[in-house]
């Protein structure tokens, strides 16, 4: 494995995270924050002078393959985390080191579970912003933004890195069962779709300034729908927000849970391509479908039908792009069905190539497909039937990846449960907890409807293990570590040898 590009990525994730840091820092002196300000600033230059430090020595061999690219983009999410946490501690926000790594994760994760309670960040705000700063919520609702699109997705797009060590890499961050290059080099397929992104934060931004918001408010809880996340403000979530506001960040949620290579599409003038999409086609089937639901059984909630229809919309987006803003309370406030229908929500999550979380659209009609076409081959075996998307064959490959990553997604779903039930909490809470988070959602049902203090620090590593492994979808950090127990048996192996010569001897 070539260790050296490794650590060369490494030093440029160091240095974009320095950078990243100013603007937390300007928005400190922005608005008077001079200590909170400062302590952003001077952690900025330290994170890239380490990072420049560090890429001082180029490698001699920019030989990059599949392992190297799984294992780079998991530990720069894992170095962007450790490092991201570093503020909240410094600033006071989240004295607690292993509370703010929590809360870095899930914001970088795009998850939006929070250790923050919705009484202190009410009472924050009311106070003036005395507790937390708007420097440190900056950052906090930023860090969604950073991970939406991937840090290394980022780093691709602006450096002259190999063609292999590009692809390899977006295959390892990018959502979906495939990533595929609609453009003749992986670095300007990167560059488009960091461009499209861009594009649809500036426009939802200036969207909530018109319907009332204030450039900070409207920049914050944007970083959180565009990335998908779900940090925000207020206790309340988006509850306390206009209707306008609502429906705003409805429809931005839902631009965001689609392919972004649709957008591409209609940049270009393809739109046929984009409406026979079957993923995008069969997604909007299950959002229709769940709204009209959730408006029904949900009809009790509400003074009226169109209030009805626009906060079951709102839930719908919410969670199915898994942002996890929320409006109603929280999700325990629905009835029986209607949670069925969120939770189900939760496990399929967005469609493959956006910034949502979640089993992916693509994936579930593939199965489908498979246990079809095997029900097929079964009963007519004479006959060859292909598994087919978009009118093309899925390879063997593919449909062979999807069924390994269906077996991991419900073996680490059932060994997370089990890990955080020493905790005490209800079924329900443990089974919500764990699929907010491996899906990359936020709240859940019962004890964790709003906050996750309620569980303890094993049952926290868990969980952060669980928002890492869905934002990266599971095998980047399977292959980290396998190659870190690989390297350690054989280092064992090497030093018993050696002891044993020394014996024979």
């Amino acid at each position: 494995m070539n260790i050296s590009m490794i650590r060369y990525l490494l030093a440029y994730v160091l240095c974009f995270e320095g950078a990243f840091l100013t603007l937390p820092a300007m928005v400190g002196f922005y608005y008077g924050e001079t200590k909170d300000a400062l302590i952003y600033l001077g952690l900025a230059g330290i994170v890239f002078a380490i990072g420049m430090i560090g890429k001082i020595k180029k490698p001699k061999s920019e030989a990059f393959f599949a392992k190297e690219g799984f294992v780079s983009v998991s530990l720069g999410w894992i170095l962007l985390s450790l490092v991201g946490a570093v503020p909240f501690v410094l600033t006071g926000a989240i004295p607690y080191y292993f509370n703010a790594l929590f809360e870095t994760i899930s914001g970088f994760t795009t998850t939006g579970s929070s250790i923050l309670t919705p009484d202190q960040l009410t009472e924050n705000v009311q106070n003036g912003f005395n507790s937390i700063s708007h420097a440190t919520l900056f950052w906090r609702s930023f860090t969604h933004w950073v991970g939406g699109m991937g840090v290394l997705v980022f780093i691709m797009a602006i450096l002259p890195l190999g063609a292999s060590s590009s692809i390899h890499m977006m295959k390892a961050e990018s959502p979906g069962p495939t990533v595929s290059k609609f453009l003749p080099k992986a670095k300007n397929t990167a560059k488009t779709l960091y461009l499209i992104y861009i594009a649809i934060t500036f426009i939802e931004m200036i969207a909530l300034i018109i319907a009332g918001l204030t450039p900070f408010e409207s920049s914050t809880l944007t970083f959180g729908t565009v990335g998908t996340g779900g940090f925000a403000l207020l206790g309340t979530s988006i509850g306390s927000y206009s209707t306008a506001v609502q429906i705003i960040i409805t429809v931005f949620m839902i631009l965001c849970s689609i392919n972004f290579t649709m957008y591409y599409l209609l940049l270009i003038r393809k739109p046929k391509l984009v409406f026979f999409d079957e993923e995008l086609r069969w997604y909007f089937v299950m959002l229709i479908a769940a709204v009209a639901i959730l408006t029904i059984n949900g009809r009790g909630l509400f003074s009226g039908w169109g209030e009805a229809i626009q906060q079951s919309a709102f839930q719908v987006a919410s969670i199915s792009s898994t942002t996890g803003y929320g409006t109603v309370a929280d999700f325990n406030a629905w009835p029986t069905l209607s949670k069925c229908i969120i939770l189900f929500l939760m496990a399929i999550g967005a469609c493959a190539g956006s910034t949502g979380g979640g089993f992916k659209m693509s994936r579930l009609i593939i199965v489908l497909k498979s246990i079809k076409n095997e029900i097929v081959n079964i009963t007519h075996p004479r006959l060859v039937s292909k598994v087919k998307m978009n009118k093309k064959s899925v390879s063997n490959d593919i449909i062979k990846r999807t069924m390994a990553y269906l077996g991991a997604y419900v073996a680490i779903l059932i060994v997370s449960v089990l890990i955080i039930s020493i905790d005490g909490h209800t079924v329900t809470t443990n089974i919500s907890a764990v699929m907010a988070t491996l899906n990359n959602i936020g709240p859940g049902f019962d004890s964790v409807a709003s906050d996750f203090t309620c569980y303890g620090t094993i049952s926290k590593i868990v969980l952060m293990f669980d928002m890492l492994v869905g934002r990266l979808e599971i095998f980047p950090l399977l292959v980290l570590f396998s190659s870190i127990f690989s390297r350690t048996r054989l280092q064992g192996k090497r030093a018993l040898g050696i002891n044993t010569m020394k014996k024979n001897i």
